[in-house]
């Protein structure tokens, strides 16, 4: 069975980055587009960030030039590189990976909570 495990959230002051990455572990997959989205309390949950299997990118408009999406299929992780974060980038962020066995799958992470406060 194919999971998705985040890590790298945290508290850090305004003006400050972090680094989140998204690990698929199991056995005998491939994996495609990957992507990372947020949310807060009593909002929708919305997309920052995606790459696809050619290494397209794409962001939102609220984060692009300060976050970078990246992925290094050798080891079936996605990074998100967040720099020059401010409160209001405060949120659970989640991965989604499409993963293929003898189906396709859309995985989740479990999320991980970055909070950006003085």
């Amino acid at each position: 069975q194919v999971q998705l495990v985040e890590s790298g959230g945290g508290l850090v002051q305004p003006g400050g980055s972090l680094r989140l990455s998204c690990a698929a572990s199991g056995s005998a997959f491939g994996v495609g587009a990957m992507g990372w989205y947020r949310q807060l309390p009593g909002k929708e949950r919305e997309l920052v960030a995606d790459i696809t299997g050619g290494y397209m990118t794409s962001y939102a408009d609220s984060v692009k030039g300060r976050f970078t999406i990246s992925r290094d299929n050798s080891k079936k992780t996605t990074y998100l590189q967040m720099n020059s974060l401010q409160p209001e980038d405060t949120a659970v962020y989640y991965c989604k990976m499409v993963v293929v066995t003898t189906r396709r799958l859309e995985l989740w992470g479990q999320g991980t909570l970055v909070t950006v406060s003085s």
